[in-house]
């Protein structure tokens, strides 16, 4: 525990360990224990009462916060405030305040001080009529000195708004409001509408700079593409060019075909003499005319080109080639001769030994 106050065990004096300070405790109770030196128990108890005297050390400072007012339409010389102080330390004979300007803001100040001699002061106005849309706010800086030894002062500032007032100096409002424009807007709006004006404008800009430049990603490399690859096999026949080397007509069912129709995916045996045309008269109508073009040459089996498609949909009983199925192609085991194995060298021995044993037990 830290104590404030020692005493010295000899000679019964008592001393401070630590500073004092009055404005925040006045009076300190101790107690103090006296015994005798050869006789301890021989002791009695004492309370001490000591109070810390004041010194001059807290300077002035003012009684309240002061944020204050100034009407537009005010005249010179006119009171606006009045200033008190308060000091934490004691006087015998009583506070004595004064009152000044920083030498700051006395010359250029748009207000004055005067001290009325019993620790109060006034604000009063310089100058005729304020303009809060010039200057909304003044700070004006206050010295407060005190008159003991060693004297103290201090500096406080008062808040003084500019506001607008009604004819009997009553306050109406204190904002400064926005210069509005004609069209009923304030500079504060229009700057506002014009930047995001521009930022829609930069928006659209950078939208069509990046659209252009995008490229169209091919199928190919797509990764979010799944679909399968889509091949049109259009040829057939013995090679690409070669369409006429394989004769479907084997696996058509005779039953099923209509001799009286023409085909259109081989050319024509027989020749037909050429169609003509009949003239078309002077007041054919474009659209029947073109129309009976596109009929003649459709029902023409001399016109080419050739259809390729050919129908695969005959094969089996009552077909020329009959069943194309390799389950029926051999009926018996015995109908297969595997003696060409021995002819194909030593690697297809062990198979031709297997097959020709199986031949010696069906003869056997």
């Amino acid at each position: 525990m830290d104590r404030v106050f020692n005493i010295n065990s000899g000679n019964g004096s008592i001393f401070t360990s630590k500073p004092l300070d009055r404005e925040t405790l006045l009076w300190h109770n101790i107690t103090v224990i006296a015994a005798e030196i050869n006789n301890p128990k021989q002791s009695s108890r004492v309370p001490v009462f000591i109070k810390v005297l004041d010194v001059n050390d807290n300077a002035p400072e003012f009684a309240m916060f002061y944020e204050t007012f100034v009407c537009e339409n005010a005249k010179a010389e006119q009171l606006i405030q009045t200033l008190s102080a308060v000091d934490k330390d004691d006087s015998y004979n009583g506070h004595q305040f004064s009152f000044s300007l920083a030498p700051e803001a006395a010359s250029s100040s748009n207000f004055t001080l005067q001290d009325n001699r019993d620790n109060t002061a006034g604000i009063f106005t310089r100058k005729t009529r304020y303009n809060r849309h010039e200057m909304s706010t003044y700070f004006l800086p206050v010295v407060i000195s005190d008159n003991d030894y060693p004297i103290q002062s201090s500096t406080e500032t008062v808040t003084i708004r500019v506001c607008a007032c009604d004819h009997r100096g009553k306050m109406l409002s204190c904002n400064a409001e926005a210069l509005v424009h004609p069209t009923g807007l304030s500079t504060g709006a229009l700057i506002a509408i014009l930047l995001c004006i521009i930022i829609l404008l930069v928006t659209v800009v950078l939208f069509a700079a990046l659209r252009r430049q995008r490229k169209k990603e091919p199928l190919i490399i797509s990764k979010e593409d799944i679909r399968d690859n889509i091949v049109s096999y259009n040829d057939e026949g013995g090679g690409e060019e070669d369409t006429q080397a394989f004769d479907i007509g084997t696996l058509r069912n005779p039953e099923a075909i209509d001799d009286n129709k023409l085909r259109r995916d081989i050319v024509p045996e027989t020749l037909f003499m050429p169609r003509r045309t009949a003239t078309a008269r002077d007041n054919t109508d474009v659209r029947d005319f073109i129309n009976q073009r596109l009929k003649e040459n459709d029902t023409d089996p001399t016109a080419p080109p050739y259809d390729s498609l050919a129908t695969y949909a005959y094969e089996g009983n009552g077909s020329v080639a009959e069943s194309l199925s390799s389950l029926e192609s051999v009926t018996t085991d015995g109908d297969q001769d595997y003696d060409y194995l021995s002819d194909w060298g030593p690697r297809f021995k062990k198979l031709a030994d297997m097959y020709g044993a199986m031949d010696s037990d069906k003869d056997s």
